[in-house]
């Protein structure tokens, strides 16, 4: 048994990844927010730091976090589904290594999080370095992906 898709319903599946990548990327800048006022929390003193604690800095990044793994990880795997349903295999490229290296970066960066539970510092700078090395990475895919769709545009 075999599931044929419609043409109709292959072309749309097309814009899913890109859409949920543009909204990462946005979620991405918001965890990166979150994050820099988690680490201005930790430096506060007094007044300031009862005051920054009120915004619950470190819950928030943490849950950001979380669901940025899980739905990176998602829209990668989807990304090659929907390029293998629509023509038969990858298109091995710098989209694809980048984008492959980014979900074993966001593996690697939430893999930190119980030893920046604990205090170590050289686990919170590594995951600092890991996830402002991803925003880059996730900004120029964003181009990339743009030309990509842009030619799947043109070929409609």
């Amino acid at each position: 048994m075999s599931l044929e898709l419609s043409t109709s319903v292959k072309y749309w599946l097309n814009f899913f990844h890109p859409v949920l990548m543009w909204a990462l990327l946005v979620l991405s800048i918001y965890a990166a927010y979150l994050g820099l006022q988690l680490q201005r929390t930790r430096n506060a003193q007094g007044e300031e730091k009862k005051e920054l604690i009120k915004g619950r800095y470190n819950v928030r990044h943490y849950q950001i976090g979380s669901i940025l793994l899980a739905l990176m990880v998602a829209g990668a795997i989807g990304g090659m589904a929907v390029t293998y349903i629509n023509n038969q295999k990858l298109f091995f490229g710098p989209h694809l290594l980048a984008g492959l290296g980014m979900t074993g970066l966001i593996a690697f960066s939430a893999a930190l999080s119980p030893y920046m539970q604990k205090g170590a510092n050289w686990a919170r700078a590594t995951h600092i370095l890991i996830n402002f090395t991803l925003l880059g990475l996730f900004a120029w895919q964003a181009v990339t992906g743009v030309q990509i769709v842009q030619r799947i545009l043109t070929k409609a």
